[in-house]
Formats: C-alpha cells, structure tokens, sequence
C-alpha cells in the first residue's frame, strides 16, 4: 500500500526537474497522474520513465501554458474530466529568468517571470481549489524558494515571483483550511536541475559552470546540491494524508542554508 493509492495528482512543469521527479515518486507511492508543461518532448520522457519504473501507472499529458489562465483552467477541467476528481496538486512550473542588477533588470524579463511563476501558480489555485472544495479535501504544493524566503541578489523578478507565492500559499492555506484541504509551499535551495545548471552557466560560462557550482556549495552547511529524488520524496508527503495537519506553511529543503549567516 502505498500513501498515494489511487489518489489523482496533478503536476504542472512535470517534463524536467522537480516536476519529473515528484512525478516518479507520486506513481511508485500509487498515484494517477497528470502532468502539465509546455514542452511536450519533456512529458514524454517523463511518461516513460515513470512506466518504466510504474508499468501499470496511468498518465495523462497535457500541453499548457501556465502563464494563460484559459489555458491554466483547460488542464484543470481534462484532469476532471479524466479522472473525476483531484486529491493533490504540485503546482510547481516556474523560471528563473536572467539574472541582473534591480536596475538593469529588464521589465520585459520581470513580466514574464512574473507571469509564469506567481500568475500561473495564483491561476493554478484558482481552479483547483474550487474542485477540492466541493469534494471536502485536498492538498496543495506549491514551488518557492529559499529565494522567496530571504534575499538572493541579482535576482529581481525571481524572488518578487516567490516571495508572492509565499504569501498565496499561507493566505489561502487560512482560507481553505476549514474546507479540509491543506496548502503549503516548498522553499528549494540549489537543487541539482536542467534550472540550476542553466543559472550556473549564467555565472560561470558554458565551460566553467561545475567549478562554479562547486563554489557555491561550498557555503551550504552539508557542501553539496540537493538531488530531485530528495524533493520527490518531500512533496509525496505533503500531498498524502500523513500532512494533513501542515497548513498555510513554507518548508525549506536547501541544507540548512537559509538558516545561516
């Protein structure tokens, strides 16, 4: 038995990254899926290494744009149609965007990270959480950052998307709670992804971004990136049963690094 059986998750940036990986996680722990992203290639590989892993897993692929809201309610509307109902939700997909000074930031750049990272998970909500209040449950995850939980620098539309996905997590975690469904938000540090290696290019260049990331472990107090399969493992708990009782909190997954001077 496992503590997802037979409940219906739905993952939106499911082709790469923590999506993928709390996808994988979600079916070995009995899930039905629904995975959301742009990339339409990325959904495939992740289908089949979730079948490869979970022969007897169902998946149903859907090509969304995050930041459209009409689009945010389609996917939400075939998931029903699909399978009924929705018991969880990873609304993760989100951008890091070009890194630069606040006044340098370009306001084109800040849109669009903005739009992908705060409307579309506030577009998210919106729809899911009115599936799960008529079914009298629910859990929700949402994808922050330590970069939404303290200042990060050089980092203008990523931390404000964040930071406000914070705050929707903790003001409809009070709403909702009374209607037996929870909402939290994870605060990743450096996680080892497709993201976190396209930032360290940013830093280090094409041919020097493993030195910088070795650099910038090396403040973390256990010295290492964290791996996918590491917030797979926490997200398939906060979206079980056994996390109920967490609601409208942040939960940092980072090494401890946001605790540190």
């Amino acid at each position: 038995m496992g503590r997802l059986d037979n409940k219906v998750v739905l993952i939106t940036g499911g082709g790469s990254g923590l999506g993928q990986a709390a996808a994988l996680q979600a079916a070995k722990e009995g899930a039905k899926l629904a995975l959301v992203d742009l990339n339409e290639q990325g959904l495939e590989e992740t289908k089949k290494k979730v079948q490869d892993t979970v022969p007897e897993a169902e998946v149903l692929l859907l090509t969304a744009d995050v930041s459209n809201e009409e689009a945010v309610k389609n996917y939400v509307d075939q998931t029903v149609q699909t399978y009924d109902r929705i018991d969880g939700f990873f609304n993760n997909a989100g951008i890091e965007g070009k890194q630069n000074l606040t006044e340098d930031y370009g306001s084109d750049e800040f849109q669009k990270v903005v739009n992908i990272n705060l409307n579309g998970v506030f577009y998210g909500m919106k729809y899911v959480l009115e599936v799960m209040k008529k079914q009298g449950s629910g859990s929700v995850v949402n994808t922050a950052s330590v970069g939404g939980i303290r200042g990060v620098g050089n980092q203008s539309g990523y931390a404000a998307s964040k930071h406000g996905v914070v705050g929707l997590t903790r003001n409809s975690g009070v709403e909702y709670g009374q209607y037996g469904i929870s909402i939290k938000a994870i605060a990743p540090g450096a996680i080892m992804t497709p993201m976190v290696e396209a930032s360290l290019k940013q830093l280090g260049g094409e041919d020097n971004w493993e030195e910088a990331g070795k650099d910038f472990v090396s403040t973390n107090p256990m010295k290492r990136f964290g791996k996918p399969e590491e917030v797979g493992n926490l997200v398939s708990f906060l979206l079980s049963d056994e996390s109920g009782f967490i609601n409208a909190a942040v939960i940092p997954i980072d090494g401890g690094q946001s605790y540190k001077y």
